[in-house]
């Protein structure tokens, strides 16, 4: 089994999401009290969280990248980053350290392909619903992207961080992101992706006839996959 590096803490909310469904997958594909060989490194997300709303990115991916080098250093054979927003500094974690990234938006763009979704809604962060880094890599692989009107974003941007983050589950907030999806799929979207980690704590498919992707899940499920020695 190979040893999966978590860079975690942004937010430890879904941190902890991750490190139940690996353990979780791992558990289900071997059996017994098999768990999963990883390395976590957790950083303080209130650093984070600053530097993204001044738009310090590379001051963020000098913070992440000395995590990464961290966690390459204590024996992880690949890397996790359990955020969607802060692969915007993916390529220089990437170009810094002599480990595998496992890119969320690849791992969520395959399986999309995989299923047959060619239009899909995007919720996120305002950064991962405005800016390219996230939407260029899933049209890359052919996924037409859509996401909410600029106030609908803006709401979806504060509930994440107001709410979300801080481990509060309004039904308020939950009504209004259905409300979100159910637009998004009049619009022609086929599935919407839930593009940050700690949506899936608010919104589940239980909630909604619209096929969910929860990124926290498919990252982890192919992660836990890549460990175990399934290319």
């Amino acid at each position: 089994m190979k040893t999966i590096g978590l860079l975690g803490g942004m937010s430890w909310e879904s941190t902890q999401t991750y490190y139940r469904l690996i353990n979780e997958g791992v558990k289900n594909r071997l059996g017994g009290l098999h768990s999963a060989k990883l390395v976590l490194f957790s950083v303080d997300f209130a650093e984070i969280e600053a530097l993204q709303h001044k738009g310090d990115w590379p001051a963020t991916a000098d913070i992440l990248t000395g995590a990464a080098l961290s966690v390459q250093k204590a024996g992880a054979d690949f890397l996790v980053i359990g955020t969607n927003t802060m692969h915007k500094v993916a390529p220089e974690i990437e170009q810094a350290i002599g480990i595998p990234l496992l890119h969320i938006a690849d791992a969520t763009a395959q399986l999309l392909k995989k299923e047959g979704v060619t239009r899909a809604g995007l919720l996120g962060t305002r950064f991962t619903m405005e800016q390219a880094f996230y939407r260029e890599r899933l049209e890359a692989a052919g996924i037409d992207v859509l996401t909410p009107d600029e106030s609908q974003r803006d709401e979806v941007h504060r509930v994440i961080y107001e709410e979300l983050c801080q481990g509060e589950i309004k039904p308020d907030s939950r009504h209004t992101y259905l409300d979100i999806v159910s637009s998004l799929s009049g619009r022609g979207a086929q599935a919407v992706i839930l593009g940050c980690t700690e949506i899936g704590l608010l919104i589940s498919q239980a909630d909604t006839e619209v096929p969910l992707y929860d990124t926290t899940e498919i990252h982890a499920a192919r992660a836990v996959e890549l460990a175990l020695h399934h290319p």
